[in-house]
């Protein structure tokens, strides 16, 4: 394993409040003094950012299930393009990911193809059903680090309480997708203006800020966290705002496309524009950007979620809901939140990196001397064209497809190795 020396960068450390220019030595897969290496490689980073390698709290990898759509190596590959170190997978894979053996799979499968860690999450109800708990000891045994039913909700209130009291006892975090099975029922984008006048069924904001509240309640009454995934409507970002100033232990995450678009872009039937929760009003767009820059949203995620072009190629009510976001997330974030002055550099990438790692319960995760070496280097200033051609990932659906932006990935180093060079 070769050790480094990065130069002249601009360092940015959340977790130390450091934003100053200095530099960094890696030697044998971890952070260490630079004065005290020899014959390490030298890498000038004038003029570019180094910065803790980027954590998503929200991936789906679909293997098993659905290798067209998207593997462990083509979804990881697509991590570190973005700068992400650290990838948590969704358990909604075919099988899903409630029992040890599937955790096992995931694990060994990650340590022979994959080139980020990927962190497992296992479901939260046997069989992702959503009718009886999963065995969530022997998921903690087999190496989860958090429990979800993402894509779908636990709609019995008891279930839930009691799947939040055994991952208290067990120390792991809840991702809840919120959403109201029945007030979203046969919806298909936004309930709303543009519902209306595209003649399609909507999925009211009422559906995911109903299962908000409920969690919110629970955390409160059982004393652990519960975070809610992919918020997208202002009444959850209220909700959220009043319970963390009462002291709850509830936090919430943001993906770049509900901060960037808006339900208005239905309107092209492009099924790239469908993912679940919708894309929503821009008011929701505007409260979700407020949210982030007064701290009531701690984390960024993209929710990544690879389909084939053949399954989005359809009629817009029939295409499967989401999109692909790993190789876009930071610009598309930077162009949105610290280009136009909502928030600073150092704030933003607290979003990808101290932020998610509280979540999970990770400590200390910085570029610290000692610590495993997952870092993330980018040039704030290189502006660039998105093309999905040009994508790791297997798959292209992504609404931004020729966009013009700024903020672009050079490199990412896992536990010391160069996994990404742009």
């Amino acid at each position: 394993m070769k050790n480094y020396i990065f130069r002249n960068a601009r360092v940015i450390d959340p977790v130390r409040n450091i934003d100053a220019s200095g530099d960094i030595g890696v030697a044998d897969g971890r952070f260490v003094e630079p004065a005290s290496l020899r014959n390490a490689e030298q890498i000038d980073l004038a003029g570019k950012v180094l910065a803790p390698g980027f954590i998503d709290l929200h991936v789906h990898l679909r293997q098993p299930g659905n290798n067209m759509a998207e593997t462990i190596a083509s979804g990881t590959a697509a991590a570190a393009a973005g700068g992400f170190t650290s990838v948590v997978a969704m358990p909604n894979t075919n099988p899903p990911a409630d029992t040890a053996g599937a955790i096992e799979y995931l694990r060994q499968t990650a340590a022979q193809k994959g080139v980020v860690r990927v962190l497992p999450c296992g479901c939260m109800t046997k069989n992702y059903a959503g009718e009886e708990m999963a065995g969530i000891g022997s998921l903690k045994a087999a190496g989860v680090v958090a429990l979800s039913d993402d894509g779908r909700c636990i709609q019995n209130h008891a279930l839930m309480r009691h799947v939040v009291e055994y991952a208290k006892s067990f120390n792991l975090p809840i991702l809840d997708h919120c959403e109201d099975k029945c007030l979203a029922a046969g919806g298909v984008m936004h309930e709303g203006k543009w519902s209306v006048l595209l003649g399609m069924m909507g999925i009211s904001g009422a559906a995911e800020e109903l299962m908000v509240a409920r969690n919110i309640i629970l955390a409160r009454n059982v004393g652990w966290k519960i975070h809610m995934q992919h918020v997208s409507v202002k009444e959850s970002v209220e909700l959220l705002r009043n319970a963390r100033a009462k002291g709850i232990p509830v936090t919430g995450e943001a993906t770049p496309h509900h901060l960037t678009l808006t339900d208005e872009c239905i309107k092209k039937y492009d099924t790239n524009y469908k993912m679940n929760p919708p894309l929503r009003s821009e008011e929701d767009r505007l409260a979700l950007i407020e949210g982030v820059a007064d701290g009531t949203i701690t984390a960024i995620a993209t929710d990544h979620a690879p389909h084939t072009m053949t399954a989005k190629m359809v009629e817009f009510d029939e295409a499967p809901f989401g999109i692909i976001g790993l190789e876009t997330a930071l610009p598309l974030t930077y162009g949105e939140l610290v280009a136009k002055g909502v928030i600073s550099l150092p704030e933003l990438v607290k979003k990808f990196t101290a932020g998610p790692a509280e979540i999970l319960g990770m400590e200390n995760y910085s570029l610290a001397e000692g610590n495993p070496a997952d870092l993330v280097v980018f040039d704030p200033e290189e502006h660039y064209t998105i093309d999905k051609e040009k994508f790791k990932s297997n798959s292209r659906n992504t609404p931004f497809d020729g966009w013009e932006v700024q903020c672009r990935v050079k490199l990412t180093m896992v536990g010391g190795k160069i996994v990404y060079h742009e």
